[in-house]
């Protein structure tokens, strides 16, 4: 008897979220598979990246809901289409957000190809998301659990790849999954979320980037030019950056703390200022590159909507003013603090996630 292939390939990561949406998977009567991917080999060690932990986990939630697990080597191509733009963009000094693509060029392209050479017609994954099909095609919606809503990460996703996806954890909480998988006695129920970027794991973040780019020290000022210390590269720091600036009481200066506030590279300056809110860290508006619309066409102009630029940030009120193919401006409705080169900033029109695109600067006036 040859048996049939699957009709739905979930990723398992080895976290509880997974887990769970398998089982409601198989709840609903689908046929299921999944599969491990592993996404990194640079120092793999204990420690570092949990790998071999993940995929022990993973084992064991297979072999307890009776699923076949497939495992499959991903990282040649998250080399390729995340971690060479994830230096290139410290190169330039932006801060980027390796986790928006790893989505839409590795869990939502390499696994879909993958999945759909199984033979499966789509894939799932733990996202916290909501996919809905409206008359002009398929639309990603925030989850029911707005803190753990996952959608700023998945707005580079295209029709096509919606089209495959499910989201099965769309109505859960976080505190309902793990209260789930207790009831099911899956092995991992109470296994602690994972954070920060796979590759880096639980190193120190600095001290793993400076393996692949080069220490420049170069001097801490204020926008005064007053030297206050020196820094290791300017890579090495975000706008907004309060720990690890290594400056200590400042003669003539109130003992308040210090943010990064902006980088000079012609002059290798790192430009520090003191108070949350100083002037120099809020943006009125900002432009960014590379906008990205999930419905495949741009929205009309001016666009009046929400959008974070930051995951788990509250919803901020903006209007969209000027669009093209490569960049787009935004004014915000409240000045925003620490508007960062390199992440994402997400547009929402209600629960529905539009798209987004990089920012490539804040902007202090109109």
């Amino acid at each position: 008897m040859i048996t049939p292939p699957p009709q739905t390939i979930i990723g398992l990561s080895g976290g509880v979220d997974s887990a769970i949406a398998a089982y409601l998977l198989l709840a609903s009567g689908q046929r299921v598979e999944a599969v491990f991917m592993k996404n990194w080999e640079e120092d793999d060690r204990p420690g570092y990246c949990a790998a071999a932990e993940d995929l022990a986990a993973a084992r064991a939630v297979a072999e307890r809901l009776g699923i076949r697990l497939h495992t499959v080597n991903f990282a040649a191509e998250y080399w390729d289409r995340v971690f060479t733009y994830f230096l290139s963009e410290y190169r330039a000094l932006r801060t980027p957000n390796p986790d928006v693509l790893c989505n839409s060029e590795i869990k939502f392209a390499a696994f879909l190809d993958y999945a759909l050479g199984l033979g499966a017609q789509a894939i799932a994954t733990g996202h916290y998301a909501r996919l809905i099909q409206g008359e002009g095609g398929y639309e990603l919606h925030r989850a029911r659990d707005e803190d753990k809503d996952q959608t700023y990460f998945l707005s580079r996703l295209n029709q096509e790849q919606l089209s495959r996806a499910c989201f099965p954890l769309a109505d859960l909480t976080k505190p309902e999954v793990r209260a789930l998988a207790r009831r099911l006695g899956l092995p991992n129920a109470d296994k602690r979320d994972s954070t920060g970027i796979c590759f880096i794991g639980e190193r120190r973040f600095n001290e793993f980037l400076a393996r692949y780019l080069p220490s420049e020290p170069g001097p801490i000022e204020t926008p005064e030019g007053v030297r206050l210390g020196e820094h290791r590269g300017l890579a090495y720091y975000t706008i907004g950056q309060r720990q690890g600036l290594g400056i200590g009481g400042v003669k003539g200066k109130q003992e308040a703390p210090w943010y990064v506030a902006a980088k000079d590279p012609l002059h290798n300056r790192l430009i520090v200022v003191q108070g949350r809110e100083h002037p120099l860290l809020m943006s009125i508006g900002l432009e960014a590159r590379q906008p990205h619309w999930i419905s495949g066409s741009p929205p009309p102009l001016p666009l009046r909507c929400l959008a974070r630029l930051r995951h788990r940030q509250p919803l901020q009120s903006c209007e969209l003013i000027a669009l093209d193919e490569s960049i787009c401006r935004v004014r915000f409705a409240q000045p925003q603090r620490a508007v960062t080169p390199g992440q994402s900033i997400v547009f929402y029109q209600g629960s529905r996630c539009l798209g987004g695109a990089i920012i490539e600067r804040g902007l202090t006036q109109a």
